[in-house]
């Protein structure tokens, strides 16, 4: 029955979905069956989390079919962690989008393509398979790219375009990788392949195919040289959209860089994981400076998603176990805090008219409560204590130090120090200078919105933000979760023995 939670994360979206499909023209049941099957994913997602740390990896072979022959969906606690905030991300972006998509982008089936989205990405974190992997990857392809395009702004398809062409760009390069490990080896079991790689006579041949996958997951994950897709695209589509996209989208491409650099392609640590150091630096460099040039809210905050990729990726190059702790807390922590600066970005545009910080102005005076809602996200990204992104920075700094690999070391705090004045920036001019004189008056908030959706729009900004002051707070017990999934990553035998039963 334990291994059947392994599934449900799977089948709920993909029913939700549908149901949403047949109560299309019912829009208000549409929306609330939406949330309650976002509900139904949270409740799944963290009793998986809690068997997982329960009982250990918990694998599941599909139609009795014994590894390595069958298709294989392995919870081991980075993935059952990963699916936990999925479910909490698209419960709270599903009830911001209750008062934030309209109705005509509902009608061409916005809540189906969420829900489907989310199955995509849940089951990328769950799957055992490499070539189902890639078939998640295009069940999120196809759902994302439809969610960037709804609406059929000349902006959101120019985003659009560029967003599935280097995509599918990127799912060849894993095609690719994926035929050529079967032909070598005879197997798309991730177990499996582990295992034939590690008594291989061509380490030099998979470490050439090595690159084809880092490629590939460097581009969906954002890391330079290949980042430009992402600002070109995540402030097009409403903000409901771009924040699920800034949340999880890029971490699904990091949780593969994980997946693949500690189980698979470990037999050249020193050549691979160099490459993915100086990734992760001139990601974090160019990222932040990117932001720092843009004066348009959601510009900023997607070039900063590219720079805070750097910090992830920079924990899993210095492959040591606090280092992967490190990555491990600063994925959550990121997730977190980036889907709700998206949504504060939202209702600040909703309440000034524009998301151009030469158009903003005047929040902190007549809405206090949002500058507070804003300062949260911001200064933990920025990696303020007591807040989750002090945690997580500190403990990459530190795993840094304890190698003396100071270059990273110096790249991360000086990108810290450039973060935090791109979220001054923002500050300063929507929250703490005073509005234009010609623009509209906005002390009372009924003239652009109403207080039934501003309430909508607000609960999920405030689920987000407790959870980010908690973590701060009470890291211990969230630290500990990440060092036993650390643990797990970096012993690939535990994951090994767990799905092939020896």
């Amino acid at each position: 029955m334990m291994t059947h939670l392994v599934v449900l994360p799977i089948i709920i979206p993909l029913v939700t979905a549908g149901l949403a499909v047949l109560t299309r023209k019912s829009g208000t049941l549409q929306r609330w069956l939406g949330v309650m099957g976002m509900i139904a994913q949270i409740i799944i997602s963290v009793l998986l989390l809690w068997q997982v740390m329960d009982h250990g990896i918990l694998a599941t072979q599909m139609g009795n079919w014994a590894a390595p022959f069958g298709i294989t969906l392995v919870a081991d606690l980075l993935s059952a962690i990963m699916v936990v905030i999925t479910a909490i991300m698209g419960f709270a972006v599903a009830v911001y989008s209750l008062a934030d998509i309209d109705k005509t982008r509902e009608s061409y089936g916005y809540y189906p393509l969420l829900h489907l989205l989310l199955m995509g990405v849940n089951g990328t974190f769950l799957t055992g398979d490499i070539f189902n992997m890639y078939v998640w990857f295009e069940v999120m392809l196809i759902s994302s790219f439809v969610l960037l395009a709804l609406g059929n702004e000349k902006t959101q398809m120019e985003g659009a375009i560029k967003y599935v062409i280097i995509n599918i760009i990127s799912s060849s390069f894993l095609l690719i990788g994926i035929a050529l490990l079967y032909g070598m080896f005879g197997t798309l079991n991730m177990a499996d392949l582990a295992n034939k790689i590690a008594g291989s006579d061509s380490p030099g041949l998979v470490t050439a195919i090595s690159m084809l996958f880092m490629v590939s997951f460097s581009i969906k994950a954002a890391m330079f040289p290949l980042f430009f897709w992402l600002p070109a695209s995540y402030h097009t589509p409403p903000v409901a959209v771009s924040a699920i996209f800034a949340g999880l989208l890029t971490k699904v491409g990091v949780y593969t860089l994980l997946r693949f650099f500690t189980l698979i392609f470990i037999q050249d640590v020193a050549y691979t994981h160099h490459i993915l150091l100086w990734a992760a630096g001139l990601t974090m460099l160019t990222g932040v400076l990117g932001a720092a040039s843009q004066n348009e809210v959601r510009k900023i905050l997607s070039f900063h998603i590219v720079s805070q990729i750097g910090y992830m990726v920079m924990g899993l190059a210095l492959f040591t176990p606090l280092a992967i702790v490190g990555s491990v807390f600063y994925i959550v922590h990121h997730i977190i805090v980036k889907t709700n600066l998206f949504l504060v970005a939202g209702v600040a545009s909703r309440l000034t008219g524009s998301f151009e910080l030469s158009k903003m102005g005047g929040l902190w005076r007549h809405y206090p409560w949002l500058g507070a809602l804003f300062l949260i996200p911001a200064f933990s990204l920025a990696g303020f204590p007591p807040l989750s992104g002090f945690w997580a920075k500190l403990t990459l700094i530190y795993a840094g130090l304890e190698i003396e690999s100071y270059p990273i070391v110096i790249v991360a705090l000086v990108v810290g120090l450039l973060t935090l004045f791109s979220m001054t920036k923002i500050w300063a001019a929507a929250f703490w200078s005073p509005m234009a004189d010609d623009k509209i008056d906005i002390s009372d908030f009924r003239k652009v919105i109403t207080k039934w959706d501003l309430t909508l729009l607000v609960i999920p900004m405030v689920i987000l933000a407790a959870l980010t002051v908690t973590i701060g707070l009470y890291a211990q017990p969230f630290y500990e979760v990440s060092l036993e999934a650390a643990e797990q990553l970096l012993n690939p035998s535990i994951y090994i023995n767990a799905v092939l039963g020896q």
